[in-house]
């Protein structure tokens, strides 16, 4: 009698212990879904609750060749937000020529250009170069490697270094926004300070 209980308890204990952690994960629609499916929604909502504010930045990488934009005044103001497009001009002291635009592609994923215009507003020779996301990336960040047409103008223009260029967009709400620029031997990062909109 007393092996038969023995026999039949184990499986008992394994079943409960089962049971126990079957019950103790999350649902299916409360656990990864921010990180996967819906990332690149998250990620677009949490830069649209930036629309209209300004914040003053930093480079935050040590490459000499930064030491310009380090010394200056760095500025981003989200501006012009749509349901499929959000512009983001960026100002590096004086220079006003730079407009980061973040969009929701044909593909189902996100696209980011840089509008680059001289100081009379007609296009830069290196206009409108940038990349498209390859992965669902997360709610704070999204990666965009270099797409075909920017490779092209990149090669047209005796830029060859910038072929392999990946840039990345990353937003902390109430922390911060970092923009990035990777590629080997190169690493650029701002970042700026969610937690100070500039009144001015």
């Amino acid at each position: 009698m007393n092996m038969t209980l023995k026999a039949f308890s184990a499986p008992v204990a394994i079943l409960s212990a089962l049971a126990i952690a079957a019950c103790s994960q999350p649902a299916n629609d409360e656990g990864p879904a921010v990180e996967t499916a819906d990332a690149q929604d998250a990620f677009f909502a949490n830069l649209t609750e930036l629309c209209g504010q300004r914040f003053e930045g930093q480079v935050i990488t040590d490459d000499p060749v930064d030491d310009d934009f380090r010394a200056q005044r760095l500025l981003m103001h989200v501006r012009d937000c749509s349901d499929s497009e959000i512009r983001i001009p960026f100002w590096v002291g004086e220079d006003h020529s730079r407009t980061w635009v973040i969009t929701r592609n044909d593909d189902g994923g996100l696209t980011l250009k840089h509008d680059h215009r001289d100081p009379d507003g007609t296009e830069h020779t290196l206009h409108w170069y940038g990349g498209d996301t390859e992965t669902e990336g997360t709610a704070t960040r999204q990666e965009f490697p270099v797409d075909q047409f920017s490779i092209d103008l990149f090669n047209r223009t005796d830029a060859q270094v910038s072929t392999t260029n990946v840039w990345a967009v990353e937003v902390n709400p109430g922390d911060t926004y970092v923009y990035e620029l990777a590629r080997e031997n190169r690493l650029l990062r701002v970042a700026f300070d969610l937690t100070e909109p500039l009144d001015e």
